[in-house]
C-alpha cells in the first residue's frame, strides 16, 4: 500500500511543468544609513535573503532606493560607492562582501556545503535570518534583534541541517540540543521541557511548559507536542528560560519556534524525497515527501509540502504470540498561499494536517527478555491535528505589522493496558479483583462481578482540544540602539479529557472533565543601546484569563459529596522582564537577565472527583557569558547559569485509585548550568561540544497531598522527566569532490539518569544511556544520495520508564532506544 502510494506521489510531483522565471521587478522604498537599518527591509521588500559575510559590514553606510527595478538593480544602488559587492548566491539568496582582488577571491576557501538541496525562498518580510557563518537574527524576540545584542541563550538550527539524515520530528531537534528533553512515549503524545522546567508524564488537563510555534502561530495550549514533521523548513529558534513577557502563559522553560519556509513567487520548484530503512531486531521502514512552489499570477505564490513515513516496529510480545508490534505510521502535509495585496500588504493564507498512528505501544518489560513486553492488548494510539491560519503583513517606514490568527483542532486516543499482572504473565489464569488499586466491583456498581485474571482489560483516554489564536503586534526591527515591540493577543481554548474502562465486553465512563480558557493579553518590550558596549531591555505583560471547567461522568450522589465539580474564576498576571548585555572586550559579552512565566489552574479528575488545581509561576535569574562572534569565529563558547524560583508546582501523580491526578504538590527550586564550544580549525570541518547540568528539589509540599506521599518520601526529591545532566558533541565535515559536494555528520550524545515522576509510584529511575549517529550525502544542488546509521552500538537505553501507569504489582517498564538503523535515501529538485 505504502509503496503503490509512494510511487503515485513521486509520480505527480514530476509531472508538474519545471520552469524558472524571470526576475521581477518591485517597488522600493528603501531610506538611506546604516546597511544594518537599510538592509532588513530591502530584503523584506524584494523577496530574498540577503546576508553580510563580514560583521562589520552592518555599519556601512548605504545609499536609498525608491522606484520599481529589480533586486539586482536594487542592490547595486543601494552599494554604490561603499566598496562592497552583492553576489547572486541563488533565485532568491544574495550575500553582500567587500571587494577583493581577484586572486584574493581564488585562494578563498570553498563555503560550507548545505544539507540538502531545497528552494532557499525567504519570508519578505520579518523572518530573515542569516546562515550560521553571518550575523544571526533572533526573529523570536519580535524585534529582529542580532544575537550579538541579545541577552540569553538562544539557539538556531538550520532547516537544510534538521531535515540531513532523515527527518525525524521533533527528535531532531532533541539531538541537537542538550537543554532540551522529552517524555517517551510515542510520537504525538510526548511532552518537551527546556532547562528541568518538567512537570509531568502524562497528557493531562495541565498547560504546557514550553511554548511551541510555528511561524508566529501557537501549536497548542495544553495538549502534547503534535510532533509536526520538519519538511521544508527555514529553521528552528530555540528560546532558553521563561518567555512570559513576549510569548505569555504556557512558557514556564521557554519556546519553540519552526519557521516554515515562505512561497515565492519568482520561482517555480519542484523536490522529491525517498528513502528506506532497515531496522536490526525490527521491520523495515520507508518515507517519501514531495515540496513544490507554483508562482500564481502577479506577486502570489503556492507552497505545497506532502509526506508519508513508516517506522518499522522493534518490540515483540510473545503473549499475544506477535512480533515487532510498534511500528508507527505518519502521514500529513502543508499549504500556503500568498497573496500580494500591493501598497507592502501581504497576506499568507494557509493550512496544516497530520495523523499519526501508533499500531502498539513502544515500551518492555524491564524483567523480560530484550524488546520484549507481554501484554494482553493492544495499545494503540491515534494523533491528529489540524490547523488553519491567516497571516496579514505590512512593512513600512522602517516599522513591521503583523496579524496572526489561527484555529487548531487537535484529538489525541489513547489506550492502555489495565490487565492484571498474573493474566500478565501466564497468561490468564489468575484471578482478582483489582485493577491498579482500583475496586472493580465499585466500578461497576450496582453490576457486582468480580472479574477473573484470563480477561484483557483497557483503558482509553480521549482528549480533544480545539484553540482560536489571534496575535497583532507592531515593531520597529532592531537598528541605531532600538527596537520595540507592542502586541496584543487573544486565546480561547477548549480542552475535554474522556476516560473508559472496559472488561470484556463490559465497559464504564470514568469521570472525565473539561477545561475553557479565555485569555485577553497586552505586552510590549524595547532594547536600547544605553551607551557603546552596553544593551538593555525590559517589559511588561498584562494578561487577564477567565476559567471555568466542569465534571463529566460523576454521579449526583458524589458530586453532593463535598467536593465541587464545576467551577469558574478570572486571574490577572503582570510579567515583567528586564535584561542587559555588555561588553567590555572584544568578543566577549556578559548579561544578565530576570523574566516570570506562569500557567492558569484548571480542574483535574481525582478518582471519582474532580478538584481544581490553582496557577503556578516560575522566576528566573539568569547570568552567562559568550566568547566569539558564533558561527564564523575559529573558536567560541558560552556559559550560562540560572536560578528560578517554581511556586504552586502543577504536576501529575497516581492518586490512591491507581489513576493519574494533577495538583499542585508544593514549591521548587531548580538551578541549571548549561555550556557550549565550537571549533572551526577550517571551513570545511566543525567540532560542537554542549552540555547541561540541572539539579532541581521540590521543597515544601502542599499539604492536600502530603499522604500521598507518606509511603516513600524519599522519592519526591527530584523535578521529573529531566536529566541531571546530558553532555553532546558532534563534527561536521563538508568539502568538494570533483563536481559533488560531500558531507559527514557523525555525533554522539550522553543523557544522564532522571526520575519518572512525583511520588512513590511514579518514583522509577530512567535515562543513563548514550545515542549516537551517522550520516552523509554526496550530491549537488539538483541530486543526492544520503545514508545514515543511527543508534551506531545498538544500545538498549531506558529513555522512559512509563510503560502503563494502571498495572500495579509489575516489575517496571523501560523504552528502549530504536535499535541500529540504517537509511538510504535519494532526493531530486528541479
Amino acid at each position: 500500500m505504502m509503496r503503490g502510494t509512494s510511487s503515485l506521489l513521486a509520480l505527480a510531483l514530476c509531472s508538474l511543468p519545471v520552469q524558472a522565471m524571470a526576475a521581477e521587478d518591485r517597488v522600493f522604498n528603501v531610506a538611506g544609513g546604516a546597511l544594518t537599518t537599510a538592509l532588513p527591509v530591502l530584503s523584506r521588500q524584494g523577496g530574498v535573503s540577503i546576508s553580510v559575510a563580514d560583521a562589520r559590514l552592518w555599519q556601512v553606510e548605504v545609499k536609498p532606493v525608491r522606484g520599481r527595478m529589480d533586486i539586482d538593480d536594487a542592490l547595486r544602488r543601494m552599494l554604490a560607492g561603499t566598496g562592497t559587492r552583492a553576489v547572486k548566491v541563488s533565485a532568491t539568496s544574495w550575500r553582500i562582501e567587500r571587494r577583493r582582488e581577484p586572486q584574493r577571491l581564488v585562494r578563498q576557501s570553498p563555503p560550507p556545503v548545505r544539507a540538502a538541496p531545497q528552494p532557499r525562498a525567504r519570508e519578505p518580510s520579518h523572518d530573515y535570518v542569516a546562515s550560521a557563518d553571518e550575523q544571526i537574527i533572533v526573529t523570536a524576540t519580535k524585534t529582529d534583534l542580532p544575537y550579538s545584542h541579545f541577552a540569553g541563550v538562544a539557539t538556531r538550527l538550520d532547516g537544510d541541517d534538521l531535515a540531513f539524515g532523515g527527518e525525524r520530528g521533533t527528535e531532531s531537534i532533541l539531538s541537537r540540543i542538550a537543554t532540551v528533553s522529552s517524555t517517551h512515549l510515542g510520537s504525538g503524545r510526548n511532552k518537551l521541557f527546556i532547562r528541568g522546567i518538567a512537570d509531568s508524564s502524562f497528557t493531562g488537563p495541565t498547560q504546557a511548559t514550553v511554548g511551541q510555534y510555528l511561524g508566529d502561530i501557537r501549536l497548542s495550549y495544553n495538549a502534547p507536542d503534535p510532533d509536526l514533521r520538519l519538511y521544508d523548513i527555514e529553521s528552528v529558534e530555540v528560546l532558553e528560560g521563561p518567555q512570559g513577557t513576549l510569548y505569555g502563559a504556557g512558557s514556564l522553560g521557554g519556546i519553540i519556534r519552526t519557521i516554515p519556509k515562505a512561497p515565492d513567487p519568482r520561482e517555480r520548484s519542484v523536490q522529491a524525497i525517498a528513502g528506506f530503512s532497515v531496522t536490526q531486531h525490527g521491520e523495515p521502514g520507508g518515507d517519501i515527501a514531495g515540496i513544490a512552489n507554483v508562482p500564481v499570477g502577479d506577486g502570489h505564490a503556492l507552497r505545497l509540502v506532502g509526506y508519508l513515513i513508516s517506522d518499522g516496529g522493534y518490540i515483540d510480545n510473545p503473549l499475544r504470540g506477535q512480533d515487532d508490534v510498534n511500528r508507527v505510521h505518519v502521514r500529513g502535509g502543508r499549504g500556503t498561499f500568498r497573496v500580494d495585496a500591493g501598497d507592502d500588504w501581504t497576506i499568507d493564507i494557509g493550512g496544516v494536517y497530520q495523523a499519526i498512528t501508533s499500531d502498539d505501544a513502544q515500551y518492555a518489560d524491564k524483567d523480560g527478555a530484550p524488546l520484549t513486553r507481554r501484554s494482553m492488548v493492544e495499545q494503540n494510539a491515534t494523533a491528529r491535528y489540524g490547523m488553519g491560519t491567516l497571516v496579514v503583513m505590512k512593512d513600512w517606514d522602517g516599522l513591521h505589522f503583523q496579524s496572526s490568527n489561527a484555529y487548531i483542532d487537535h484529538r489525541l486516543f489513547e489506550r492502555f493496558d489495565a490487565s492484571l499482572p498474573e493474566a500478565r504473565q501466564d497468561g490468564g489464569n489468575g484471578s482478582g479483583i483489582a485493577v491498579g488499586s482500583v475496586d472493580v466491583v465499585r466500578l461497576f456498581a450496582p453490576i457486582q462481578i468480580i472479574p477473573l485474571g484470563d480477561v484483557p482489560r483497557v483503558l482509553d483516554q480521549h482528549n480533544a482540544t480545539r484553540m482560536f489564536v489571534s496575535e497583532n503586534r507592531l515593531s520597529r526591527p532592531y537598528h541605531d540602539g532600538l527596537g520595540w515591540v507592542v502586541g496584543a493577543s487573544f486565546v480561547d481554548n477548549r480542552a475535554r479529557q474522556s476516560r473508559d474502562y472496559a472488561y470484556g465486553s463490559l465497559s464504564t465512563v470514568l469521570p472525565g472533565v473539561t477545561n475553557r480558557v479565555t485569555e485577553f493579553t497586552g505586552y510590549a518590550e524595547a532594547t536600547v543601546e544605553v551607551m557603546p558596549n552596553l544593551i538593555a531591555s525590559g517589559g511588561l505583560r498584562l494578561s487577564h484569563a477567565k476559567l471555568d471547567g466542569e465534571a463529566e461522568g460523576v454521579s449526583f450522589a458524589l458530586a453532593q459529596a463535598g467536593r465541587a465539580t464545576t467551577a469558574s474564576r478570572t486571574e490577572t498576571d503582570l510579567l515583567p522582564s528586564f535584561s542587559i548585555l555588555a561588553t567590555p572586550l572584544d568578543n566577549v559579552r556578559l548579561y544578565a537577565r530576570y523574566q516570570e512565566g506562569f500557567r492558569p489552574g484548571g480542574l483535574a479528575v481525582d478518582g471519582n472527583f474532580v478538584r481544581r488545581f490553582l496557577n503556578d509561576q516560575v522566576r528566573t535569574w539568569e547570568a552567562g557569558m559568550r566568547f566569539g562572534d558564533k558561527g564564523k569565529s575559529i573558536l567560541d563558547a558560552s556559559i550560562s547559569i540560572s536560578h528560578s524560583r517554581w511556586k504552586n508546582i502543577q504536576a501529575d501523580f497516581i492518586d490512591s485509585n491507581g489513576f493519574p491526578t494533577t495538583a499542585n504538590i508544593g514549591d521548587g527550586r531548580i538551578t541549571s548550568v548549561s555550556g557550549a564550544v565550537a571549533v572551526r580549525p577550517s571551513a570545511a570541518l566543525t567540532f560542537d561540544l554542549s552540555a547541561v547540568y540541572n539539579h532541581s528539589r521540590v521543597d515544601d509540599l502542599s499539604p492536600q497531598i502530603l499522604p500521598v506521599f507518606a509511603a516513600a518520601p524519599a522519592r519526591l526529591g527530584r523535578i521529573p522527566n529531566v536529566a541531571s545532566h546530558a553532555v553532546r558533541g558532534s563534527v561536521n565535515y563538508a568539502t568538494i569532490v570533483g563536481d559533488q559536494d560531500v558531507r559527514v555528520n557523525g555525533w554522539a550524545s550522553y543523557v544522564g539518569p532522571s526520575r519518572l515522576g512525583i511520588g512513590p509510584v511514579l518514583g522509577e529511575s530512567q535515562g543513563d544511556y548514550v545515542d549516537t549517529g551517522l550520516a552523509m550525502r554526496v550530491g549537488n544542488d539538483r541530486r543526492g544520495l544520503s545514508l545514515t546509521l543511527t543508534n551506531l552500538f545498538d544500545s538498549r537505553g531506558n529513555r522512559f520508564s512509563l510503560g502503563t501507569p494502571f498495572v500495579e504489582g509489575n516489575e517496571g517498564f523501560l523504552t528502549p532506544l530504536r535499535p541500529r538503523t540504517l537509511r538510504i535515501a535519494v532526493d531530486v529538485s528541479y
